[in-house]
């Protein structure tokens, strides 16, 4: 069974997210991953909340997520930052009595990389931009993707759409296919803005 830790975000494989622990659920699953070495699957919140009580509902697709730095932060609470890795959808899942979610999960097949296109060159373009920004920059993501996942992976997550949006870009395992719909949404929101 794979804990779960339901977010107002999603993350994609290869992304860096910072967190800030507090809850005595979570602190337990962050302990148990640091000793066994495994991961945790991070999910959007659908109903429900962050803090408290387990969502009532959430992404049937998530990203597991592992820890690769941990500090005590100036306000007491727990720092981790965790890089995404396998993407999996949930097929069953479970409220604990301490309000942790655990799930039994399909791990989605992974099509082989494939090197960027010239098609490509503006969305890489887009995402080296992306990556002079202090909070990405404060990440450690460098902007430079070497293939078509990490280029999809990478904007997926920046980029700033819907976490429906994100949902159908994280479910899609062929990277050029996710690479277009991410070329489309980005038309839509330069329609919606002009």
């Amino acid at each position: 069974m794979l804990p779960l830790f339901p977010l107002n975000t999603l993350l994609f494989p290869g992304c860096s997210l910072d967190l800030q622990l507090f809850e005595a659920r979570y602190l337990d699953m962050i302990s148990r991953c640091l000793k066994e070495g495994g991961g945790f699957g991070v999910v959007a919140i659908i109903e429900g909340g962050e803090v408290g009580e387990a969502p009532s509902a959430f992404s049937q697709v998530g990203c597991e997520a592992l820890v690769r730095d941990w500090q005590q932060l100036p306000n007491g609470l727990l720092g981790i930052r965790v890089e995404g890795a396998r993407r999996f959808e949930v097929r069953r899942a479970e409220v604990q009595r301490d309000q942790l979610t655990v799930a039994e999960v399909d791990w989605l097949e992974e099509v082989p990389d494939r090197p960027l296109e010239e098609a490509h060159e503006e969305l890489a373009i887009l995402l080296r931009a992306l990556s002079q920004h202090p909070l990405v920059a404060s990440l450690g993501m460098d902007g430079e993707a070497v293939g078509q996942q990490a280029l999809a992976n990478q904007l997926g997550y920046l980029l700033p759409f819907s976490l429906e949006q994100k949902q159908r870009l994280l479910r899609l395992s062929d990277p050029g296919e996710r690479l277009a719909l991410i070329q489309e949404l980005l038309e839509r929101l330069q329609e919606a803005t002009a």
